[in-house]
């Protein structure tokens, strides 16, 4: 049965969206997903299911979520081999002294379009840097994260689609997450 990782946009930020895990954990039970397991209040979980439609699935959830709490955030699912090959795609890997406290993984509902990726590289970003690979964009903060030069919804309009982002902290808990689930037969 398939491992899928579940990371909702805009939860629990600001005081806006609030679901409390364990809501989001039952709701996630009540949907029939198997060995549900949350990550910290910004809406990552991490469960087993028998849908492989990743489309529908995301539907599925949204739906659940609006009815149950009243909005609708975009849910962004990824397989457990998807996760393990953004990880090994970071770009900034082999930079010395690189603080992964500054580094934001955003996973994308869709790939950007070639345009879309060309017209972010003509952004003057630094000392920001942002690289693109498939439905990962990469972003190096080195002032940190509070304060970007490019707020993330010029980088979403201009490219054209929605994502959501994690620390990379984040990013590694959840993979470390979902192979304990997939090796737990």
């Amino acid at each position: 049965m398939p491992v899928i990782i579940s990371m909702l946009r805009g939860v629990n930020v600001g005081g806006h969206n609030k679901i409390k895990m364990d809501a989001l954990k039952a709701l996630y039970e009540s949907l029939k997903f198997e060995r549900v397991e949350t990550h910290i209040q910004s809406g990552n979980v991490v469960f087993r299911t028998k849908e492989k439609n990743i489309a529908a699935l995301t539907k599925r959830i949204q739906d659940a979520i609006e009815k149950e709490f009243g909005f609708r955030p975009d849910v962004i699912l990824r397989t457990v081999s998807e996760m393990r090959e953004a990880i090994a795609k970071n770009p900034f890997a082999k930079r010395r002294g690189l603080d992964p406290s500054k580094l934001l993984v955003t996973f994308l509902a869709a790939e950007p379009s070639a345009e879309g990726r060309a017209n972010l590289l003509k952004i003057n970003l630094a000392p920001d840097e942002v690289r693109i690979d498939g439905r990962e964009l990469y972003a190096y903060y080195p002032n940190g994260l509070a304060r970007p030069k490019v707020p993330w919804a010029k980088i979403e309009r201009t490219l054209k689609t929605s994502g959501t982002g994690r620390n990379w902290n984040s990013v590694n808990k959840l993979l470390e997450i979902a192979e304990k689930l997939e090796a737990a037969n």
